[in-house]
């Protein structure tokens, strides 16, 4: 059965503060589409793989004027691998809205709306899905958009290292490095990061220093 262009399975809408990207504390509603083909080893939406409710695309805009806030992201699991998102992605623009897409990054990120922030994981050996990057998104990329990078440790730092260099991230977008908690010693990637003067942005889950968890919870 074909999936429906109005309708998305949604896991959750909620308000809270961003707790990353260059958006970091802002108040944004978030809009979780259920369902993600990755399984990385660090994940903390594992609730998000399965279930959710499937939603009309103009209710869960209502759920997002309710909220009264200017940024909206666009979350999941796997954001993209609902055929509905970017419909979606295109009425929250056209709503003036400032909307930003957080995607696993192993989907064609070609055909988002070029108004939306587009924030593409890279994944790294240490989670247990290298092989799921789809490599061509790293020449998409501009400076509107973000490349995060979640290290599990330092082989992950040396892995990362020739790829920057060799597609010109730092001149091409906002570059994100940020350590798995409870795995990497935030202060060590923070001085690999100074100790070869790379041009990139260190970043910590705010929502977890703020309430252990992930946003608002």
């Amino acid at each position: 059965m074909r999936e429906s262009q109005t309708t998305l399975r949604v896991t959750e809408i909620f308000l809270s503060l961003q707790g990353e990207s260059r958006t970091a504390g802002w108040p944004t509603t978030f809009i979780r589409l259920t369902g993600c083909p990755l399984r990385c080893s660090y994940c903390d939406t594992e609730y998000a793989f399965h279930g959710g409710e499937r939603i009309d695309i103009e209710a869960i805009l209502q759920q997002v004027r309710d909220h009264q806030v200017r940024h909206v992201t666009v979350t999941g699991g796997e954001p993209l691998a609902q055929k509905g998102a970017h419909q979606l992605l295109e009425r929250l623009c056209d709503e003036g809205y400032q909307v930003s897409l957080e995607t696993g990054g192993m989907v064609d990120i070609f055909g988002v709306d070029p108004r939306v922030s587009r924030v593409v994981d890279l994944k790294t050996p240490g989670s247990g899905e290298v092989e799921s990057n789809y490599w061509d998104n790293l020449q998409q990329l501009t400076t509107k958009d973000q490349l995060k990078v979640v290290m599990v440790d330092r082989d992950d730092y040396e892995w990362f290292l020739p790829i920057l260099r060799e597609h010109q991230l730092e001149q091409r977008c906002e570059v994100l490095l940020s350590p798995v908690a409870g795995a990497l010693d935030p202060a060590q990637l923070a001085g690999w990061i100074l100790q070869d003067h790379l041009n990139v942005r260190f970043q910590l889950q705010l929502h977890k220093i703020l309430w252990g968890g992930e946003p608002g919870r």
